[in-house]
């Protein structure tokens, strides 16, 4: 499972190296990276969907909370977008690659297969395997998170990384509280899809 994870990480780093200095599309690159992970994660660990709450309360709670941060995000970025320039520019940058793909494949792509890969391996692989080492909940949740800010670190882009430490936080804590992935995939795939059907930088297609 260490191996697993370790390869993975390094796997989901590199892609986003590539992005970085290849100018490759985000889509193309860590997409499949992403969807790699999470068949790895289901054959490695096999998490469960949600061993400390109901399924419905489970998935019901994912998408309240994933509609709540996509608004957190939203009103962050008009407040703050047009004052941190760097923020602003850059996630412009992901925004435009948005207009290679029609928006309905923009969603499928992003929320049904990048987010729930990631999610597979990170809340479930991975907060498994840190519960296991660390026998404690709340370590297994800073070990998870600050694996995932630094891994997205790489991507050397301010919204991706403000998106890795606040969202990171939020679908860590779901997993943790749930004891499983199907809280922080509803959570994910909902603010994703809610960022490409309505994007938060002034209008412009999402990333």
């Amino acid at each position: 499972m260490t191996a697993a994870i370790l390869a993975g990480a390094l796997a989901q780093a590199l892609a986003w190296v590539v992005v970085r200095r290849r100018g490759a599309s985000v889509w193309t690159t860590t997409a499949p990276v992403l969807a790699v992970l999470g068949v790895v994660a289901i054959v490695v660990a096999g998490p469960a969907l949600s061993a400390e709450v109901s399924v419905p309360l489970a998935l019901g709670i994912g998408v309240v909370v994933g509609a709540a941060l996509y608004a957190a995000t939203f009103v962050f970025v008009r407040l703050v977008g047009p004052r941190w320039r760097a923020l602003d520019a850059q996630a412009r940058t992901l925004y435009a690659q948005r207009s290679r793909l029609s928006a309905p494949l923009a969603i499928a792509v992003a929320a049904g297969i990048a987010a729930v890969g990631e999610e597979l391996f990170w809340r479930g692989l991975v907060v498994d395997w840190a519960k296991d080492a660390l026998g404690a909940n709340l370590e297994a949740g800073v070990v998870t998170w600050v694996g995932y800010v630094v891994v997205n670190g790489f991507s050397a882009n301010l919204a991706i990384v403000a998106g890795a430490v606040v969202g990171g936080a939020v679908w860590t804590a779901l997993a943790i509280w749930s004891g499983g992935v199907l809280a922080s995939i509803a959570c994910h795939a909902c603010w994703t899809g809610l960022m490409l059907a309505r994007p938060v930088i002034g209008g412009r297609a999402g990333p």
